[in-house]
């Protein structure tokens, strides 16, 4: 039978063996490649949500300090111009403009929470770092897998057709895949295209 051919390791030449090995190999590069640019397109999504978040923070805060700045020079103003206020409303008046202004530096910097203007903006621009780097991984892992793919199909048609001119191209384009994917894990190497 047919079927029976086929699976009888006899009737496979050595050249035929070593390409179906030379095809598990890629088939398992382009599985590690397949997970590197998912990984990578996943942390490219969650670092641009966590900081789109972070910003958004950032601004409401920046928001909130700049309307108690308002209020601040609202009330130093009053105090300047009213002269005719009571001791008992003067001192509540400078009382509320020191309590306002001791927001405004916590608002500014709060380093017990790491919630203050100046840490969120350090923290929103490491998250766009994080993000940019895992978009500069992304193209390397398509190309990866483009190659990878290309190399196991010229395999298989190297099989079939019994010429070696397929194979060493699948070898080269394997190369480019095997180089990419590399290339998206560590950044060592621009991207030529």
């Amino acid at each position: 039978m047919a079927i029976d051919e086929l699976t009888d390791s006899k009737n496979l030449s050595n050249r035929e063996k070593y390409i179906g090995v030379y095809i598990g190999i890629l088939a398992v590069m382009l599985a590690i490649c397949s997970m590197g640019g998912d990984n990578a397109a996943k942390d490219a999504t969650i670092k641009n949500i966590e900081a789109a978040n972070t910003w958004a923070f950032f601004q409401a805060k920046n928001a909130r300090r700049q309307a108690l700045r308002l209020q601040v020079d609202d009330l130093e103003l009053r105090l300047a111009m009213e002269t005719s206020m009571g001791e008992e409303l003067r001192k509540k008046v400078t009382e509320r403009i020191a309590d306002y202004k001791a927001q405004d530096a916590k608002l500014t910097s709060d380093k017990e929470r790491m919630e203050g203007l100046d840490e969120l903006w350090q923290k929103g621009k490491a998250l766009e770092k994080e993000r940019d780097d895992a978009l500069k991984r992304d193209p390397y892992f398509d190309y990866g897998q483009a190659f990878l793919q290309i190399a196991i199909v010229l395999a298989s048609v190297a099989i079939i057709s019994g010429g070696n001119f397929l194979l060493i191209v699948s070898m080269t384009i394997g190369a480019l895949g095997l180089l990419s994917t590399i290339g998206g894990f560590t950044l060592l190497f621009p991207m030529p295209f």
